[in-house]
Order: C-alpha cells, then structure tokens, then sequence
C-alpha cells in the first residue's frame, strides 16, 4: 500500500519513488513518458488504453511551446496558464498520485515543481448505451446503464436537471479501490437513511470488490442465509434510478456494474417495472394487480395443488377436472420437485446456449419435457401444466433475486406439505409470512415497510 509521502521539488526523486511502486519496467501498459518543456525534464505516467491520444498529442503541442522565460512558477499556475484543458488538478500526496494514475489520469512531474499535475482526459472501453435484455419497456425510453459509472450518471443527470441532485463519490477496497457513487436529491432524501448509508460505506474493510455491486450489498448488508428474500432492489434503467432518486431514494452505483441499487426497498418496489409508470392510470394498476396476483400464485398454485391431491374430499365438486385422472407412477411431490429442478436445468443451459441455437433447442426441450414425459409416465399432465405456468409466471416480475425467492417459499411449501400434510401447509404460510414481516433491510423497516427496532 503507498504511504502518505509527499511530492517534492525534484522530479528525479519523484520519478524514482513512482518506478519504484509501479512496475513501469515490467507492465506493458504503464508507460513513462520523459520529455523536456520550457529547459526543464518533465516526466509524464499513464495506463496506455486509458488515454485520449487526440486530447494529449493537443496538451503536448501546447507544451512544447513553453519557453524557458514563460515557465511559471508553480504547478498551480502552469496547470492554469500552460494547459489548454478542463479537469487538471494538483496533488501534493503519492497516494493520491497513483490512485489517480491507476484509475487512467495522466500525471506529470516537471522538474522544480513541488506538486503533481493530474490530467484527467482518460476514456475508459465501454459499450454502447442500449436497452437492458431483462428489464424492457413497451413505451418507455430505450437507453440503459453500462459498466462506466461515469456515463451512467451522466443519464441520470440527464433526466434531472436540478442543482439538488447530489452525486458523491468514494472509494471502497484497499486493493482494487473501486469508485462508488452515492446519488441522492439533497431536499427529498431520508437524511436518517443517507446518514446511514454515508456511515456504512466509509466503515467498510475489504480488500476488494471482486463482484462489484454484489459485494458492496454483502458488506453493506449482511444478510441471513435463512432468509432469501433480497435487501436490495436493482435496475439497469436510468429511467426507474431517476424517478426513485425523485421519489426521495438513495440510488448507489459501482463502478464496472451495468445496474443502479436502490434505497429503502420493499416488496411493494420489488415488483414494480417501468411499465407501470408508462401507462394511464388504470392500466397501471391493473398491470401491478395482475403482477401482485400471478405473483402470488407462483408461490401457492402447487402446494395448493398438492394439498387437494392428499385429501380429495376437500375438493369441490365443481373443481373435480383438476383431479389427477391418470395413473400415478410417481408421487406427486417428487414430480414437483422434479421438475423444479428440471426448470432450473433448462433455465441454465439457455444462458449458455449460443444464440443461434437457443430456439430449436428450446422447441426441441419442449416437445421431450411436454410430451414425452408424460407419455412415458414419468409425470402427469396437470402436473406438467402447473409446472409450466410456475415457470412461465416467475418472468412477470423483473427481480431475479426475488424470483429465487419465492421459489425456495414455493419448496418448502410443498415439503412440509407432503410431509405434515394441512398442518404442513399451514405451517409453511406461516413462514412465508414471517420471512416478510421479519425480513430486515438496510433502512431498518421491513418488507411491509414498518419500522424494526
């Protein structure tokens, strides 16, 4: 780790202290640039690929016209007479001179100068702004977030064009000190949460960020293994990051993370999509009624099912076709959890699928898991059936965390049901209903949005 030694007067010690800790010998991409401007050495120290070489070979045609008469006489009246750019700083720290060298700022040392010029006209590789592939829009704009967390507050700042919008930056990871932005509208944010999110950030002690927004949540949040319900809601539209931060939230993005987390959730955010708000008023809520209501289905149409099935003379006579009319070679339960599994299975071999082949091999996937199944014995046809509305409803709802997790409800329902049968059931209701209310988030309210002390 660098220590807080200061940049001095000679740039020969300068030079030597930064080849010293950065192994500009050894690494290709860590380039020093020694060159000579108005009779004095200066040395220049980049990330090559991080560089505008347009912006630089302009900087140095201006500073190879620097006379040794002109020479200014400090850093902080070259960087302001010398340098024909717009985000140039000093530094006087080593930590902070490559810190800044290691995130893609050029830094130049001149000879006789007690401080360091940081130049910061890097560009970092990054793709295209397009519609995120999970979270669409039917009317909406068609724009989302990338990896660069520069251009992803930048349409955010877009959208808001307001001087409240506030949008700090840190860092976390001693090693990999990856940037962090906390985005919040200084008149409308919970100044509790802020506080509070402000604290934790700071307080946070680790090495490094190796997933990005991922570890940050952990850190954040520890969460319990026994309740998998998120903590966080996600997005990768700057649409839905503007309208929460407007809504008085706190949005946090990480740098190299293509998706926005936002502060306080509850179940009631969780399953809300842009549509939503894309829409007249009516349509709105019946899209977030029929949401909330397929919702809720996924988690209790087997176990429901299930439990029907292990006492028939519940079953009204009006719902006697749902009855399982066929022979049952297997027990229903393990047709279940079968084919839980099975979904999964599918689930994961789509996303490794290439994407020319995705589709005949899902056509091919549906006729052996449809048909053939049945035919064969394997499982029933109303099992087959509810299965595949399980698996085509969990799509209705964009969180993929909490798709998992009312999926791991959905299980333990069926298991104690199977198991305990109604008392099964019933405790299993319980439990889903506890996870809920019980489930803690960051802003210290719970799923219901109640206060937890």
């Amino acid at each position: 780790m660098p220590d807080n030694r200061k940049v001095t007067a000679s740039r020969e010690e300068n030079a030597a202290y930064m080849n010293q800790v950065l192994p500009v010998k050894d690494s290709f991409d860590i380039i020093q640039r020694d060159m000579l401007i108005g009779g004095r050495m200066a040395s220049f120290y980049f990330i090559d690929g991080f560089t505008k070489d347009e912006v630089m070979l302009k900087i140095m045609d201006s500073l190879f016209k620097v006379t040794q008469e002109n020479m200014p006489a400090d850093a902080t009246q070259f960087s302001r007479e010398c340098i024909p750019y717009v985000e140039v700083d000093i530094l006087g720290d080593f930590d902070d001179v490559l810190r800044n060298v290691l995130s893609g700022v050029t830094c130049l040392f001149i000879e006789g100068y007690e401080a360091c010029i940081a130049i910061d006209c890097r560009t970092y590789p990054a793709r295209s702004v397009e519609e995120p592939d999970k979270d669409k829009s039917l009317r909406g704009s068609r724009d989302g977030f990338v990896e660069t967390i520069v251009f992803n507050t930048a349409l955010m700042r877009r959208r808001i064009r307001d001087p409240h919008l506030i949008m700090e930056m840190t860092e976390v990871g001693d090693t990999s000190r990856t940037d962090v932005a906390i985005c919040y509208m200084g008149d409308r944010v919970d100044q509790e949460l802020l506080n509070t999110v402000q604290q934790r950030i700071k307080s946070i002690r680790t090495d490094d960020l190796r997933m990005n927004q991922q570890s940050l949540a952990e850190c954040l949040f520890k969460r319990k293994w026994y309740n998998p319900f998120p903590k966080f809601k996600f997005t990768e539209r700057p649409d839905t990051a503007a309208a929460c931060l407007l809504e008085g939230k706190v949005v946090i993005m990480v740098d190299n993370s293509p998706s926005a987390m936002i502060l306080p959730t509850s179940i009631f955010d969780m399953i809300e999509e842009a549509n939503d708000y894309y829409f007249p008023t009516l349509t709105g809520l019946y899209l977030k009624f029929s949401r909330t209501l397929i919702t809720i289905m996924t988690v209790f149409l087997t176990p429901v099912f299930l439990l029907f099935m292990q006492n028939l003379n519940w079953l009204p006579k009006a719902f006697d076709f749902v009855a399982v009319k066929d022979m049952v070679n297997i027990p229903l339960i393990f047709q279940l959890l079968i084919l839980e599994i099975a979904i999964d299975g599918l689930r994961l071999a789509a996303l490794n699928t290439p994407s020319m082949l995705s589709t005949p091999l899902s056509v091919i996937a549906g006729l052996v898991m449809g048909e053939f199944s049945v035919k064969s014995g394997w499982f029933n046809a109303e099992v087959m059936l509810y299965m595949a509305f399980v698996a085509v409803a969990n799509y209705t709802q964009p969180n993929f965390e909490l798709g998992y997790a009312l999926k791991f409800m959905r299980l333990q329902l069926l298991i104690l049901t199977a198991l305990f049968n109604w008392v099964g059931f019933a405790a299993g209701c319980i439990i889903v209903i506890i996870s809920l209310c019980f489930n803690k988030t960051l802003s210290g309210r719970n799923y219901l949005n109640v206060k937890l002390n």
